[in-house]
């Protein structure tokens, strides 16, 4: 089975749902209404999710005001690029108002300056005790206001300096949310394919092992429409805290679609990659869920996963593509289990993917 026929799969899958929502509220099939029930179809944005279910159960349908706001709220493009705008334009405010301070400060210690010379001037010129007294005075005078002066712009300056601490971390936040699904804080699929393509270039330039892992819950579509989309949700939290808590450190774990789950890992032979993620495995399985609401036990989740190893010739879509014939031979040969490409149940050809 190929990458593309996968996709091709998964997405016409969501493709559908998001064309019967269409149908059933009677909407027009707009690229922009289209695009809102496809992200809802995939469950990747649980705030979208949760703010059409609650204007569904207040108003029935969803009106052209509403399909505006969700989609400025959650999908518009310059969503991000605006916010990254935003808060850098008031790191350059910052920037403009210390350099403010800091001609204030030139400007005062000229003056300071000024002052110092005209004073000596006329230590040249008088030598009786008043003038010296007038001139001493002038300079304590000079020195004290040149003191305050730095004292407050001390002040302005630590100011200034916490301001942009902050409006860096909010950077920071702001691409952080870019690169992470929201639903289960790992890496996002833009951020897997940029890590793995990196992960791939270090390996083969210091000619070091790297694995790559991929994950799908078995039967997820049953469960998501026997229990619905809040229970389906709980699930991936589930497995996603299973993967976080057994990789290591330089291992990248990301959402990689849908109910699917991707680990990259570094330095890495296969055999090590097989053992991770049969404890990425057990894990899983021994987590029993409940409805939160009801508290009704609603049994135990299994995934299956198919390791590869990076071979020196690999693309990321190569490597990608023996994890995903790994993957389908695992649920073919009964689910709940890890295949790597070195069992002689990967080498079959990889008939469509079961859930």
């Amino acid at each position: 089975m190929t990458i593309p026929t996968d996709e091709h799969e998964r997405t016409m899958a969501f493709a559908e749902i998001a064309l019967g929502q269409i149908r059933a509220l009677r909407q027009p099939a707009s690229p922009r209404h289209f695009e809102i029930w496809y992200t809802y179809a995939t469950g990747y944005n649980p705030s979208l999710n949760q703010m059409i279910n609650e204007m569904l159960s207040r108003n029935g349908t969803l009106r052209d005001a509403d399909i505006e706001q969700i989609y400025e709220t959650f999908l518009s493009p310059s969503r991000f690029t605006e916010r990254i705008d935003r808060v850098g334009s008031k790191v350059m405010d910052e920037i403009e108002q210390v350099m403010g301070m800091l001609g204030a400060a030139a400007g005062t210690a000229s003056d300071y300056t000024h002052n110092l010379n005209d004073a000596a001037r006329t230590l040249g010129l008088d030598t009786d005790d008043a003038a010296v007294r007038s001139i001493v005075e002038s300079l304590v005078t000079a020195t004290n206001e040149m003191q305050q002066n730095n004292q407050s712009l001390e002040a302005r300056l630590s100011a200034s300096k916490q301001e942009i601490d902050q409006l860096q971390e909010n950077l920071e936040t702001v691409r952080t949310e870019s690169l992470t699904d929201p639903l289960t804080t790992l890496a996002n699929r833009k951020s897997f394919d940029e890590a793995l393509a990196r992960a791939i270039a270090d390996a083969q330039a210091s000619n070091e092992p790297m694995s790559l892992m991929l994950t799908d819950i078995d039967h997820f579509k049953k469960f998501n429409d026997t229990f619905g989309h809040l229970t389906g949700d709980q699930v991936l939290r589930l497995v996603a805290i299973s993967v976080k808590q057994n990789v290591k450190g330089q291992d990248i774990a990301a959402r990689y679609g849908g109910e699917e789950f991707a680990v990259v890992l570094p330095n890495t032979v296969l055999r090590a990659a097989i053992t991770v993620a049969d404890h990425i495995r057990c894990a899983v399985m021994a987590k029993e869920l409940l409805k939160r609401s009801t508290g009704e036990h609603l049994g135990r989740v299994t995934i299956s996963i198919g390791v590869a190893m990076l071979r020196p010739d690999d693309t990321p879509q190569s490597l990608i593509e023996r994890a995903d014939n790994c993957l389908y031979a695992a649920k073919r040969n009964g689910r709940n289990q890890v295949v790597g490409e070195s069992d002689p149940v990967a080498a079959n050809p990889a008939p469509p993917k079961v859930a």
